[in-house]
């Protein structure tokens, strides 16, 4: 049987309805569901309450309620149980989100169905070494950024990949992204969009003080190191824009791809350059087709 684990941002206005109706529609076709114990009571279920870090036991999918940042946090910490993840937006942008609040019947026919594939989107490993000691681990779907704070002058980022010195940046700081994080901040630093299903690292200067400072496509199997140095000690770390390390002069940051890979459900007709178009170009406009190209 399948049983839907749904995990929600319990700040958003319409979670707490379309939890309600996801958990109607759910038990309707005979699925199983589980929910975190706060949200269970509140919605007048406490009999579907499991505490979150058990979900992978009883659920094999996972319906995610909020915006891009909700399930940005939710895959980290799933990470490590390949549970398949369905987005539902409840935010502004929703770019990795499938399912929107005004179809839920049609996604959860959906997915009873088996009617949508997995995308399998690369992962990063970052790890902060100081003075030869990991200090910090973490993963993430998105980017690591290293930068200096908001009102400290720039800072200089020495990387190497493979022992292979590629360069050094001197200015805000640098983003190491994955092609799912390439449409987030890496692209608003002039880093190019990249089709999720490539295999690859992207190393993007922020503000760099040069003209020859460009992005970089790397390999996925690469290790990426990147030393910093500034004049002043505003230095930190970001993952996924959600987690943050302070970091130290001298301080290296290594970066490869992550063992685990987060799980996507997709639908088979739409699309990443059709999301890419409505979402990040506001074009509503369908494919004109061959003929439309003459």
């Amino acid at each position: 049987m399948t049983t839907i684990g749904i995990s929600v941002n319990k700040g958003k206005p319409k979670t707490r309805i379309v939890t309600r109706e996801l958990v109607r529609l759910l038990e309707e076709r005979n699925a199983g569901v589980v929910l975190e114990p706060d949200i269970a009571q509140e919605i007048g279920r406490p009999d579907l309450g499991l505490p979150l870090e058990r979900f992978p036991e009883r659920a094999n999918i996972l319906f995610v309620l909020g915006g891009d940042g909700t399930l940005l946090g939710f895959a980290r910490r799933f990470a490590q149980h390949s549970l398949p993840i369905l987005g539902f937006n409840l935010g502004n942008l929703g770019f990795l989100s499938e399912a929107e609040p005004d179809n839920l019947a049609d996604a959860v026919d959906r997915v009873i169905a088996g009617d949508y594939y997995i995308e399998e989107r690369l992962m990063l490993d970052a790890e902060v070494v100081r003075d030869g000691q990991v200090l910090e681990r973490s993963v993430a779907l998105n980017d690591v950024g290293i930068a200096k704070g908001s009102f400290s002058r720039m800072i200089t980022c020495s990387v190497w990949m493979d022992d292979s010195y590629l360069g050094t940046y001197s200015g805000d700081g640098v983003i190491v992204s994955t092609p799912t994080g390439s449409t987030a901040y890496s692209l608003s630093c002039g880093g190019p969009i990249v089709w999720p299903g490539l295999q690859t690292i992207l190393l993007t200067p922020i503000c760099p003080h040069t003209l020859t400072a460009r992005p970089m496509v790397l390999p996925a199997e690469s290790v990426l190191e990147v030393r910093v140095s500034a004049t002043h000690q505003d230095i930190g770390l970001t993952i996924d824009g959600q987690l943050g390390f302070r970091l130290n002069v001298d301080d290296v940051i290594r970066i490869r791809r992550s063992p685990y890979n987060t799980l996507l459900i997709k639908w088979q007709e739409r699309s990443f350059f059709e999301v890419v178009r409505k979402k990040l170009q506001g074009d509503t406009d369908e494919d004109p087709g061959l003929e439309g190209k003459r």
